[in-house]
């Protein structure tokens, strides 16, 4: 038995924030790192003790093992927790822990190795009987063996859906293994690929296990994390409403038995893709905490890093399978720094604004003032939601994601509500296909009517009262071109719904605001019929942060934060951001682009393409990394490439010219 008191935690973000307060619950001293990125954020400030790693770059940081062990040393630490991704599943990394007279909270370094190989832990899970489809190597740069398609191609090593690709057709299945394979290197240092059978309509379920050193194995049920991007969880549920009875005993006691078959300790979940038909494909096991344990918490209402931190100091589970106990239903949603409607582009910069609504947990390792840039994944926080069903578990996290206001960036805030309200994710009709087959979601869920009108008006009478604090002399003007608040003021404000035209007066604290096009002069001297809505407003209370107006009798409190012309604007019944748009446009002569910008910072990882060389529509001319994503830049059109301006491993920023083409409009 090894009594643990100082924790180092090996990561960064919100794991580190979730590790150190269960570690502060039980009495644990806790040890954070940080790079320069991250001398300001949560996660330094959670933690006991931030110890600084010098570098730029992840191997000189977040992935410098060597460094990591002598802060542990230097700090009088007994244990490390890794967390997940970067050092998490890194047997090299576990073994030197334990070498360095370190508890590691996590498998053991054989473990890790094993089931860390996904082809070797195929053939453990065949050992042990779990039921699985049959997978096929793959050499890169070689002309791939024929396959009934569809297959998905797959990562040898790592996980968290870098190196996938799915393949519909056998000629596509060559440039899929060159890609996942070139992405897998990167990500984990070995590029070996495989491919097997792809079970379309499938449901992406798995069986969280925790084992001890004294050979007892227990499963604390299943999640489903179906709905996905990129191969990435979005959603992710426990239990599931998609399998049945015997399924999930076939799925759970093959778990167990897996778990059993190679002596596993600590935490760990088996993956599996599981369709209507029943067929079971094992995927993997990852040998570390999953970013989604918070649903298995919530339902069975144990701790799992409670239970990682007494199993690694030796301690049996306290626990039988009996004791395990199932209630109600959770869900976690994944809010990502991301626009879904933009092919799923990451989005940097500050988080101006950063405020969920009640009534769920939420794990983030952001604050308001922080900086999302490309060094890092784009998750922003994970917002869990219970209930005593589903029904109740979607209501209360769709009522907390209306109230939620967050600005300085784009996220899937309103892809996530749109998902919420559609009829076959309310009826848990969701297979992995469910973006695909969904794509209205994409565009995200705007609020009601009703709602939307009163975020404008807050919005409106925000900035208008923020432009009147502003004035040092004429503070009982408005804003705009009136010298009377009492004289209309027209208005233009552009949200992601687009264009709203506003016009109102104000007489004290009554307001009269009309919204719609307003009139336009006809050829005769006449105006178009006025069809405009009118609301009658008063105004209640303001502040910098806070409209409280009445609108036609009924009352409404609209927190708001200005950033020059731009309001967010939230209640408890929506989130909405508008901009004012100015009432004269400066046109500058039309520059035109001579070939694709990058989207975003990153590094070029490919160039498909040779200077003089022909392309088409579609083609891919170069591919940025960025946010641990690739990002093919394609061909808009028939065009000649006339320069290449970035070779492989440079560095880009957002808007630079990557690729000058001579367009050919007669191809």
């Amino acid at each position: 038995m090894n009594d643990i008191n100082r924790l180092l935690i090996a990561n960064r973000g919100e794991i580190t924030v979730r590790i150190a307060k269960t570690a502060h619950r039980l009495g644990i001293e806790t040890v954070g790192i940080y790079s320069h990125a991250d001398r300001n954020a949560l996660h330094a400030d959670t933690v006991d003790t931030a110890i600084y790693l010098p570098g730029k770059t992840l191997s000189e940081t977040y992935l410098n093992g060597e460094q990591i062990i002598q802060a542990a040393h230097d700090n009088g630490c007994d244990a490390i927790h890794p967390g997940y991704g970067f050092l998490a599943e890194n047997s090299l990394f576990a073994q030197s822990v334990l070498d360095a007279e370190l508890i590691w909270i996590g498998p053991t370094p054989e473990q890790i190795a094993l089931l860390g190989d996904k082809m070797l832990a195929k053939k453990a899970a065949i050992d042990a009987g779990v039921p699985t489809v049959t997978s096929t190597k793959v050499q890169p740069g070689d002309k791939p063996p024929k396959f009934d398609m569809p297959v998905m191609v797959k990562a040898a090593a790592g996980g968290g859906g870098r190196g996938m690709r799915i393949v519909e057709k056998q000629s596509d299945l060559a440039s899929a293994i060159e890609s996942a394979s070139r992405e897998a290197e990167s990500a984990f240092g070995d590029g070996r690929v495989f491919v097997e059978p792809y079970i379309t309509q499938g449901r992406h379920i798995e069986v969280q296990i925790i084992g001890d050193a004294h050979g007892n194995v227990l499963h604390l049920g299943e999640r489903e994390c179906s709905i996905q991007r990129r191969n990435q969880k979005i959603f992710e549920e426990a239990p599931s409403c998609g399998i049945s009875e015997d399924v999930r005993k076939l799925i759970c006691d093959g778990a167990v038995a897996l778990a059993k078959h190679v002596k596993y300790e600590n935490a760990g979940t088996v993956e599996f893709l599981v369709n209507d038909k029943e067929e079971i494909n094992f995927l993997e096991v990852n040998t570390r905490l999953q970013v989604e344990h918070p649903v298995t918490e919530s339902i069975t209402g144990l701790d799992l890093v409670e239970l990682q931190i007494k199993v690694a100091s030796g301690k049996k589970l306290s626990l039988e399978q009996k004791d395990i106990m199932f209630s109600g239903h959770a869900i976690e949603v994944r809010l990502v720094a991301e626009n879904p409607s933009q092919n799923w582009m990451p989005s940097i910069g500050e988080i101006e604004k950063f405020k969920i609504g009640g009534g769920v947990r939420v794990d983030s390792g952001i604050s308001e003032g922080s900086q999302v840039t490309t060094d890092f994944d784009s998750l922003i926080a994970k917002i869990i939601s219970t209930g005593s069903d589903r029904e109740q578990a979607i209501m209360k996290l769709a009522r907390s994601l209306r109230s939620t206001q967050i600005s300085g960036i784009e996220t899937n805030l309103s892809m996530i509500l749109s998902v919420l309200a559609e009829d076959d994710y309310r009826k848990a009709n969701t297979p992995i296909t469910y973006l695909q087959d969904h794509p209205e979601v994409l565009n995200g869920q705007e609020p009601r009517p009703h709602d939307f009108n009163a975020l404008l008006i807050g919005a409106v009478f925000a900035l208008e009262f923020s432009e009147r604090l502003e004035r040092k002399v004429a503070t009982f003007a408005p804003s705009g071109w009136r010298n009377l608040r009492t004289q209309g003021q027209r208005q233009t404000w552009e949200s992601s719904a687009g264009d709203y035209f506003v016009e109102y007066t104000i007489d004290k604290n009554n307001a009269s605001v009309l919204l719609g096009p307003w009139p336009e002069p006809q050829e005769d001297g006449t105006l178009t019929e006025d069809k405009r809505t009118k609301f009658n407003v008063r105004i209640l209370r303001q502040s910098e942060t806070e409209q409280t107006i009445e609108i036609n009798n009924r009352r409404q409190v609209i927190n708001t934060t200005v950033v020059g012309e731009t309001v967010h604007a939230q209640s408890k019944l929506g989130t909405a951001t508008w901009t004012r748009k100015p009432r004269f446009i400066h046109r500058e002569s039309e520059q035109f682009g001579a070939g694709p910008t990058s989207p975003l910072p990153g590094t070029v990882i490919a160039v498909n393409v040779s200077e003089g060389e022909t392309v088409k529509e579609g083609d891919v001319l170069v591919v940025v990394e960025a946010m641990k994503m690739e990002h093919k830049i394609v061909a808009t059109g028939p065009a000649t490439v006339i320069n290449i301006h970035f070779q492989p491993g440079d560095s880009v920023d957002t808007g630079d010219l990557l690729v000058s083409l001579q367009q050919d409009d007669n191809q």
